[in-house]
């Protein structure tokens, strides 16, 4: 999967309970289906060889399903020819796979279920707020602004968090004065380096280029 950037849009995988992964949409034109031809490869046995094509079409954007044995959905609607499709729609293909599309310039935060666990090799002690990457913990703590970003994307483990959740959760007295995008590039930059302090082989804080930033918490071995 590649990382998304710039303006383009991105979709938002969700399937079989592994961590969402986001797909730039950069033509415009792509086919997603099982097939190896395909531009987007879902490797689910219901998913047809080429299941459903999202084109552009003046500055808006469209899902075709392209008569797929098993089916696909928009928004909980059986999809038949194209629809135009719009922020944080959601589409289901063979009730297999789940995608949630974000147009350009996107801000709202992405609305995926938390998980009602979080297992990860990155850990949070709420109560104490104390840290640990495996069993080792975060020592000395993170500044409040840190453990506060921290927990944000914790929280939202598997969606995106806008700059503007970031200044209302970290910041939440500068709402509507202001905060610099410098200053919460250094405030991530300033939690990445802590964590590598005890993991430098893992990025954890994820930047979505035109989106926001994510949390990649990798299964704890």
């Amino acid at each position: 999967m590649s990382e998304s950037g710039g303006e383009k849009p991105i979709l938002i995988i969700h399937h079989n309970n592994q961590p969402n992964q986001q797909w730039t949409i950069a033509k415009d034109e792509v086919i997603l289906g099982r097939g190896e031809e395909s531009d987007l490869v879902l490797p689910e046995r219901q998913v047809s060889r080429q299941h459903v094509r999202i084109y552009k079409d003046g500055d808006a954007f469209y899902v075709e399903d392209l008569d797929s044995k098993n089916g696909s959905w928009v928004n909980g609607e059986q999809l038949h020819g194209s629809r135009r499709l719009y922020d944080n729609d959601e589409l289901l293909l063979a009730t297999a796979v789940r995608l949630q599309f974000v147009g350009t310039g996107a801000t709202a935060p992405l609305p995926f279920e938390v998980p009602s666990s979080i297992n990860g090799r990155l850990r949070l002690d709420r109560e104490a707020r104390r840290v640990f990457i495996g069993d080792i913990e975060i020592d000395p703590p993170l500044s409040p602004p840190q453990y506060r970003l921290l927990e944000l994307l914790y929280n939202n483990v598997g969606r995106v968090c806008t700059r503007d959740s970031v200044i209302e959760v970290v910041w939440p007295d500068a709402v509507g004065e202001g905060v610099s995008e410098q200053a919460i590039d250094a405030l991530v930059r300033r939690l990445r380096d802590r964590l590598a302090e005890i993991d430098p082989e893992w990025q954890y804080i994820v930047t979505v280029r035109g989106h926001g930033f994510r949390l990649d918490n990798p299964a704890d071995e």
